[in-house]
């Protein structure tokens, strides 16, 4: 895997450059690894134990019920479950993990997941295509509440061929659909025998075949993890046991490395990636575009009416925003694919007018329909701030009225699932963009969470990921960025610096997707 290795003029690039290549296969990177502050790691040594902090604390250990996104828990469940396949985070070239192949040849209307022949889980049976297709179909049930039925719902039909050989059928042809899968829950699988015993037989025992199986897990405390002997890539995991933590605020991760306290941790504040530098840490950050997002709800009041989306967008300073959370030094997204992306398109993706969003507040007032709503927050540190300082902005304009809902990690994000919110944060973070934005955006998309319904960005999209050539796919996301720009689907106040802080002593740091580590990689040095 290339991986974006830490120094000030590396850090730099990753924020101002974002994603560099958007479709696998086709190019290298623009950006040049600065190794400055790396070292020669050598030959990976079996052993020890690494402290590990995640940004979240898991609801279950279900893979259901996990994220494989740097800001919750990528690591658990890479830990429990291994991958069946990871990608490069740069030229998004696709590696084979307990999978073999994964491929089509209809376009990406079916696919051919082929798996590794005598895989099993820790309790003896099988990993095989059926409990692929197992794990697959009950991602679709809303009733679970995963945020991977965002990507299931795009498999249409699923058909054990053979013992190690899945083929899978797509609602509709889907070239890029292997980076929609290792960014979710579909690339964890679990032991159907074990799931069928409920979440809390399956919590108190999960059963994958990963690299570390559970020993004990304290609530939001500690989750504590052995090597699985059984593993398939032996003499894969090097670590004999790793202790996982959730810490949401970014301080305490910081401190935490830094003193010893832990040994790595996912990081997702742009001011503690510069702040790790300066203290001499190693780090690592994943390239990408688009962003996070203060997003509004398309369905209801009052974001339901254009005008009050543009009011607050046009009201926000972004820049004031990006040096109340991040110490000015995150990067506010000016277009949505950065410069030096094939995709790239002088869009602005949105400005700051006070006299305008006050003319729209009186506007909306006037008619009886005063701009007043609620900011979800998510317990981060970060989330906090963000909110806080939204609401002391809009605290300047009449007509306008906003209160800070502080709700836990399980609250805030069944209250997203369920879209039950006003204003909350979230992404759009684009490596290929096929799956981020048609995810995202699209009015078919479970993925919608704003409730963006525009037939021409859903045109755009679609076109985008079955356009024949570079040319033609290009077009389509200028289109898309066009639509974007003019829906409002919130406002833009940083690039995602998916990424990890880690000790002198840590070897082996390896990510896929967004942030995802590897911990069967992972080594301490001696």
């Amino acid at each position: 895997m290339i991986r974006s290795r830490g120094t000030s003029t590396r850090l730099l690039a990753a924020a101002s450059l974002g994603v560099l290549v958007f479709v696998a296969g086709c190019a290298g990177s623009q950006n040049t690894p600065n190794t400055a502050n790396s070292v020669d790691e050598g030959t990976p040594v079996s052993g020890g134990s690494a402290h590990i902090l995640q940004v979240a604390e898991p609801m279950a250990l279900d893979p259901a019920k996990l994220s494989n996104t740097w800001a919750h828990t990528p690591t658990l469940g890479n830990a429990l479950y291994g991958e069946l396949m990871v990608n490069d985070t740069e030229t998004f070239e696709v590696g084979y993990k307990m999978a073999t192949d994964f491929s089509s040849t209809d376009g990406g209307l079916t696919f051919n997941l082929v798996l590794r022949p005598g895989l099993e889980f820790t309790d003896g049976t099988p990993l095989d295509a059926e409990a692929v297709r197992f794990n697959w179909e009950r991602l679709k049930d809303p009733q679970l509440g995963s945020t991977s039925i965002r990507q299931a719902r795009m498999i249409a039909a699923l058909e054990v061929v053979e013992p190690t050989v899945l083929e899978v059928t797509m609602t509709g042809p889907n070239p890029y659909f292997a980076e929609a899968l290792v960014a979710g829950a579909l690339n964890w699988i679990a032991s159907p025998t074990a799931l069928q015993k409920g979440q809390q037989a399956f919590d108190e025992n999960p059963v994958g075949a990963g690299p570390f199986v559970l020993t004990r897990w304290t609530r939001q405390g500690e989750i504590e993890l052995e090597r699985n002997p059984g593993y398939w890539d032996a003499p894969k995991p090097y670590l004999d046991r790793i202790t996982l933590q959730a810490v949401p605020d970014a301080s305490q991760r910081l401190n935490a490395v830094a003193t010893g306290a832990a040994d790595l941790a996912s990081e997702s504040n742009a001011g503690n990636i510069g702040k790790a530098e300066m203290q001499g840490l190693q780090f690592e950050v994943v390239p990408t575009g688009g962003g996070q997002m203060i997003a509004m709800n398309h369905r209801r009041a009052p974001f339901d009416d254009p005008r009050a989306r543009r009011a607050v967008q046009l009201a926000l300073d972004t820049d004031a925003l990006n040096t109340v959370v991040y110490n000015g030094e995150g990067e506010v997204p000016a277009a949505l694919f950065p410069d030096g992306s094939p995709f790239y398109s002088d869009i602005d993706l949105q400005g700051s007018d006070s006299a305008e969003a006050q003319r729209l507040f009186d506007e909306l007032a006037d008619e009886g329909k005063p701009v007043s709503f609620s900011f979800m927050s998510y317990p981060s540190s970060e989330s906090k701030v963000a909110a806080e300082a939204v609401q002391a902005q809009l605290s300047s304009y009449d007509n306008v009225e906003m209160r800070v809902e502080m709700l836990d990690i399980g609250g805030a994000t069944a209250r997203a699932g369920n879209r039950d919110f006003d204003m909350t944060i979230t992404t759009a973070i684009i490596q290929d963009p096929d799956f981020p934005l048609w995810m995202a955006f699209h009015s078919q998309s479970p993925g919608n969470f704003v409730g963006i319904d525009d037939p021409q960005l859903d045109a755009a999209l679609d076109l985008g990921r079955v356009a024949p050539t570079p040319d033609e796919r290009k077009a389509a996301y200028r289109t898309a960025q066009e639509r974007i720009k003019e829906v409002v689907p919130g406002v833009w106040y940083t690039r995602a610096v998916p990424a990890a802080i880690y000790g002198p002593d840590v070897r082996g740091v390896e990510m896929y997707t967004l942030g995802s580590i590897q911990p069967e990689e992972l080594w301490m040095n001696p």
